[in-house]
């Protein structure tokens, strides 16, 4: 649809021709003069225009057409949308389906063709576009909760490699109150995003009916025509559990979900700078800083009103649903099998599991909270607190044999004779790596990193690497696989592991260098060529 007010403006007051109106706006040249036409001949209309008038009444006046009915079948009853639009925004609870459940009735009641509920989507959604100066989604109390990713991002260091994991910002808003919370995540996975689900409803003290969220792989699968989204099943689910609904917002249209979008420039332009400047070596440590932030924000005065927004949060949280008895659990599931240190790894941390499970396959069934391990045949035989970081090992000494330096196959005394095999460099590194953990069983497998390096390198590479990290104090698996290729290419071809192919190619005829020539080889084509015709 054309901006009419705007070729109106533009046309009579700077006085602009069709040719300039059209490069300016975009607009074809043929449709800006074609209207200007159509409302010169209109007797109903003339600028200057009456005030309040939007583009929709300007088409009625010029060419007597409904907004929307281009092309359509006239034997439909069009729907009242400004009503409809009144009552979404003035009715708790209104829905898109109740309204065209009412629609469809009153049809029904008169004799007359209804819509479809997906036209009738379609057509609602064409007429607010239309008509985006009346279109203004009034908050209604305990209605929505808006959620959505801050696009600024903070670093959680690990103390003991250094390495930077970055920190998501997930904020939830509830428009009518603008009470906002927020929880600095270090993954997006969906069983993540829905335990922040959880604990926004948690802090609003309540459920919403409706839960208006971004188009996030995380909450959404497909969006391509707003009406009848697919949405991702666990997020489904969860919504199922609270007795809300899902509706996502428009792709690339903001103002469907402005109030957490207002909520995120607020933080990001607000303590968000304050919270930057500091160094972050927990989660905890992080939300901790922002949910005082946010209690600060929160309980501070509106300017442009009278009070602040934990004030009519109050209100609000009296009219939201209340919280199920239980909360709803994403529950992630798998398989492994116990290794020789007596672990299992999961989501990049190990948990201990009972010494009779030894190379035995267990099944794995995890929460955003507690990992718990199961037999085949379904006992429970451990329940851990699930890692808060990459890395971390959760062992129970009872897990493991009296013994189990003597009676695992991966032993201290294994991996020491292994090292020496190297060289004396590389005994030591493993010696430290040895005594770097509370229990020694949890080190074994950085030893077998450090050692399996020899697959690739050569020994020499191992033994100079392992020289340098004792050099600079830092006898972590980390600092040796970081750091080795670089000194195997500082040794060239004896920096590599080249037995291999040493083995592939025992055995092998090496052909003179005259054999590939290309007129040796043109020749005895040639001949091989002639002696084949010869034969026939």
């Amino acid at each position: 649809m054309l901006d009419y007010k705007d070729i109106l403006n533009k046309h009579y007051v700077l006085k602009l021709s069709a040719r300039e109106i059209s490069r300016q706006t975009g607009m074809s040249k043929s449709g800006v003069l074609k209207f200007i036409h159509a409302f010169e001949k209109c007797e109903e209309l003339d600028y200057p225009l009456p005030p309040g008038i939007t583009n929709a009444g300007i088409a009625v006046k010029v060419y007597g057409k409904v907004p929307g009915e281009g092309g359509r079948d006239e034997s439909y009853e069009y729907p009242d949308y400004p009503q409809v639009l009144k009552l979404m925004n003035e009715r708790k609870n209104m829905t898109l389906q109740v309204c065209w459940d009412r629609y469809s009735r009153r049809c029904k009641t008169e004799g007359k063709k209804a819509y479809q509920y997906r036209q009738f989507c379609e057509l609602f959604n064409k007429w607010c576009d239309e008509n985006y100066e009346t279109a203004h989604f009034t908050a209604v109390i305990a209605q929505t909760m808006e959620v959505d990713f801050a696009g600024k991002t903070f670093d959680l260091i690990d103390r003991l490699t250094g390495e930077i994991t970055p920190i998501v910002v997930f904020v939830a808003i509830l428009p009518y109150s603008q009470y906002i919370y927020a929880e600095g995540m270090t993954s997006t996975k969906e069983i993540h995003w829905i335990e922040a689900n959880n604990h926004a409803l948690k802090a609003f003290g309540g459920v919403p009916a409706i839960v208006i969220c971004d188009n996030c792989k995380q909450a959404v699968i497909a969006n391509k025509d707003w009406i009848q989204p697919e949405l991702n099943q666990d997020y489904a689910e969860w919504a199922e559990h609270n007795h809300t609904v899902i509706l996502p917002a428009k792709v690339r249209k903001p103002r469907f979900k402005s109030s957490v979008e207002n909520a995120v420039g607020i933080l990001e332009k607000g303590f968000f700078h304050d919270l930057e400047e500091r160094r972050y070596f927990t989660l905890e440590q992080f939300n901790e800083d922002l949910w005082e932030k946010l209690d600060e924000l929160n309980d501070a005065p509106f300017k442009k009103k009278e009070h602040c927004r934990s004030y009519y949060w109050a209100e609000e949280k009296e009219e939201l649903m209340p919280l199920p008895s239980t909360q709803y659990h994403y529950m992630e599931r798998s398989t492994a099998k116990v290794s020789s240190d007596f672990h299992v790894r999961f989501d990049n941390a190990y948990y201990s599991v009972d010494k009779a499970y030894l190379h035995k396959k267990v099944v794995i069934r995890a929460t955003a909270s507690v990992v718990k391990i199961f037999s085949l045949e379904g006992e429970l035989l451990a329940e851990w607190p699930r890692a808060r970081y990459k890395g971390q090992w959760s062992t129970n000494p009872e897990h493991l044999p009296k013994n189990y330096k003597d009676f695992s196959e991966w032993n201290s005394t294994y991996f020491i004779r292994k090292a020496s095999t190297v060289g004396s460099n590389t005994t030591e590194l493993i010696k430290r790596i040895l005594k770097s953990r509370r229990l020694e069983v949890q080190t074994y497998r950085l030893c077998m990193g450090v050692l399996g390096f020899t697959k690739k390198y050569s020994r020499a590479a191992l033994e100079e690497c392992c020289k340098r990290a004792l050099a600079a104090e830092r006898t972590t698996y980390t600092y040796i696989k970081n750091t080795i290729g670089a000194v195997a290419e500082e040794l060239g071809a004896e920096g590599y592991n080249t037995d291999k192919n040493r083995e592939r190619n025992e055995g092998a005829y090496i052909m003179d260098r005259s054999y590939s020539d290309m007129k040796k080889l043109l020749n005895r084509s040639r001949t091989l060529a002639d002696q084949s015709g010869e034969v026939r």
